[in-house]
């Protein structure tokens, strides 16, 4: 088997937690290893060099804190962010957490942290960021019109969410106590996802799986149904976040299945013949799950996204990052090029004759979408797909 050897990264270590220093001097072979013992040290050492392929902060800092240092660091050092960015806490904090993520910063990590992990992660956030970031500028160069949306389009979906988040709201909680009474966890989940000319954006959905639904990927890979025969045995999984750290156990979460980043970095080794992953009948979905995805209801924190601008009620569904990846040919990033939404083509098309629907032509779904979007029928095209939704939440077909 040909192997390719792997680039040594530059990294930039900000702190002075003995046990953390030691873990990466240890793993010098993998990366070499910069010190600062705080953030004015490392500001000083920015200001003069520019090679850096990541760097690693500690939270709790003197003086500046991590968190207050990657905004500086961005606004002064990587305006485009192109250069990971991991933080590290002494104790696990969801306050620290959220506020890292809404922060964007690439990932958080818990003390005692796993340094070879951890530099496995900056150099997998680093292949996404240049391809993505190379897609966007070649995107930005193409003659097609970046698309941007329409007047009458954006009303409706102001309309549309706000009136159905206030109409909802009462079995939205409903089904909240029920999510919680039935499994323990979080009752809802963010997840980095790529929508509308590559832009990052927070996507919100209710939890329909257990929380070890990650752990049991390989259970029941076989019910993949976009698997290919002949690689059914490794991972491969449509939906995540969204990219997120528990602790030192990187999970990349999507619209269903979770799947731990090790197991999808083999998958993108052996094959990268599929960017998705649907399960039939995922054994791994409560029975509180099945009822909110049968009725799209683990949907609705998505209208949330909609009055933030980030989606519309109709478009492309945006793709986890790890998705967005593999989509990043010349046949396919015109996907891009359209509304990332709640619903679309591809889901009424799916639900409308069969739930096996090829990798092939879910894409090429979303680019006669885009198609659809920048044309002058697009309004009255957006309600078609909409009553065909409504048709197609009640019909009997576990999709």
């Amino acid at each position: 088997m040909k192997t390719t050897l792997k680039a040594k990264l530059t990294l930039l270590y900000i702190g002075k937690n003995e046990n953390s220093l030691n873990k990466f001097s240890a793993a010098a072979e993998e990366a070499e290893m910069l010190y600062m013992p705080n953030a004015f040290e490392a500001s000083k050492w920015l200001r003069e060099n520019e090679t850096l392929d990541g760097v690693i902060c500690e939270q709790e800092l003197q003086g500046q804190g991590g968190l207050s240092f990657h905004e500086y660091f961005i606004s002064r050092f990587d305006k485009e962010q192109r250069i990971p960015f991991i933080l590290i806490g002494e104790k696990k904090s969801k306050e620290v957490q959220q506020e890292a993520m809404n922060r964007q910063v690439d990932d958080y990590y818990v003390q005692p942290v796993n340094a070879i992990k951890i530099i496995e992660r900056v150099r997998f956030l680093k292949e996404l960021k240049v391809n993505l970031s190379s897609q966007s500028i070649s995107y930005q160069k193409e003659t097609v019109k970046p698309y941007r949306i329409s007047f009458l389009k954006r009303s409706f979906d102001i309309l549309v969410a706000g009136t159905a988040l206030i109409v909802s709201a009462p079995f939205l909680l409903l089904f909240i106590v029920a999510i919680r009474l039935e499994s323990s966890g979080k009752v809802y989940y963010i997840s980095k996802r790529v929508g509308t000319g590559y832009r990052i954006f927070n996507f919100l959905k209710l939890r329909s799986m257990y929380p070890d639904a990650d752990k049991r990927m390989k259970e029941f890979q076989h019910l993949n149904q976009y698997a290919d025969t002949d690689v059914v045995s490794e991972e491969k999984e449509e939906n995540k976040p969204e990219i997120k750290s528990i602790e030192n156990n990187v999970v990349l979460v999507g619209d269903g299945p979770e799947v731990n980043e090790e197991t999808h970095n083999r998958m993108k080794r052996e094959s990268s013949e599929s960017a998705f992953i649907k399960f039939d009948n995922d054994p791994r979905i409560t029975k509180v799950g099945k009822i909110i995805r049968k009725l799209s209801i683990d949907e609705l924190p998505q209208l949330i996204n909609v009055l933030k601008g980030d989606m519309s009620i109709v478009g492309n569904r945006p793709l986890p990052l790890y998705e967005a990846e593999l989509l990043t040919t010349d046949d396919w990033t015109n996907r891009f090029n359209g509304p990332a939404g709640i619903t679309g083509l591809w889901q009424v098309e799916a639900r409308g004759r069969s739930s096996k629907m090829s990798p092939q032509e879910r894409k090429e779904l979303d680019n006669q979408y885009v198609e659809i979007a920048n044309s002058k029928y697009a309004f009255w095209k957006d309600m078609w797909i909409i009553i065909r939704t409504f048709r197609a939440v009640f019909q009997k077909e576990n999709v």
